[in-house]
């Protein structure tokens, strides 16, 4: 279904997918209905660096969750009993520190990636699909999770800052509001907030927010950002902290100090 992949990959993406302090590889639960695409994905995931366990539903993942740790979640959108959005609702709103996830669907419309990204996913990839390629995205997703600094976070973040009353802990990776108060945000949305807030009062276009928050691997599209913004400013309240800027793109409107 997926053709034959590379035997090996970049030493780069390889690093990726381990702790350069410890040498553990990156754990990842594969979820799918289909027994040989779980097979070839946890396969090829283990002979490149990663620990890879299988769920052939969301009931097993549900219990490997709560028997283990794992750093992402490859998660099948079309399986029988519970989806994979359904699922993936469940698994955001029952933890707060739920482990980033990947999506699969045979449907590529573009409304099922948009519904993927606006329900929580970190990225998503139609189906058949590379496993190389497959990879590649799960580096790209461990890296904007900072998982890659020998305490779990990324040395460059090692700062915070405030805006509007606001704090955002860029390594740890943690949004406070003006009374103190934790904010949740998925792992998209805390890279976009990063992003604004490391480029104040300056017009971003959809293109260079693309770049900046979901890397050059990725063929994401201009909606998703549309959609993420939109659930970061729901979460932000009802001042105005991000302003469409029409035919450009958005600014974020607050001024930024290090805390």
């Amino acid at each position: 279904m997926y053709g034959k992949a590379e035997a090996t990959i970049s030493g780069q993406a390889a690093a990726m997918t381990a702790s350069p302090a410890s040498t553990q590889p990156r754990r990842i639960l594969v979820v799918d209905d289909d027994p040989g695409i779980r097979t070839l994905i946890a396969g090829y995931l283990e002979r490149n660096g990663c620990a890879a366990e299988t769920a052939c539903d969301t009931t097993a993942m549900r219990k490997r969750l709560a028997d283990d740790h794992y750093d992402l979640i490859v998660l099948d959108l079309m399986m029988p009993n519970e989806d994979g959005l359904t699922a993936l609702r469940r698994l955001q709103a029952e933890q707060e520190n739920a482990p980033p996830v990947i999506m699969l669907s045979a449907v590529g419309d573009d409304i099922d990636r948009i519904i993927g990204l606006e329900v929580g996913a970190d990225d998503y990839l139609p189906k058949p699909c590379n496993p190389r390629e497959l990879l590649a995205r799960i580096s790209s997703v461990l890296r904007r999770r900072r998982l890659d600094g020998p305490d779990g976070s990324n040395r460059e973040g090692n700062n915070s800052l405030i805006f509007a009353g606001w704090r955002i802990d860029l390594m740890g990776r943690t949004l406070l509001n003006p009374k103190g108060v934790p904010i949740h945000l998925t792992d998209g949305e805390f890279t976009l907030l990063q992003t604004f807030v490391q480029h104040p009062r300056r017009v971003l276009t959809r293109d260079q927010l693309l770049d900046l928050v979901r890397g050059g691997d990725s063929d994401a599209f201009d909606r998703a950002i549309d959609v993420q913004v939109s659930r970061l400013r729901r979460k932000l309240g009802p001042i105005e902290l991000i302003r469409t800027i029409r035919s450009e793109g958005y600014m974020f409107l607050s001024q930024v100090s290090r805390a």
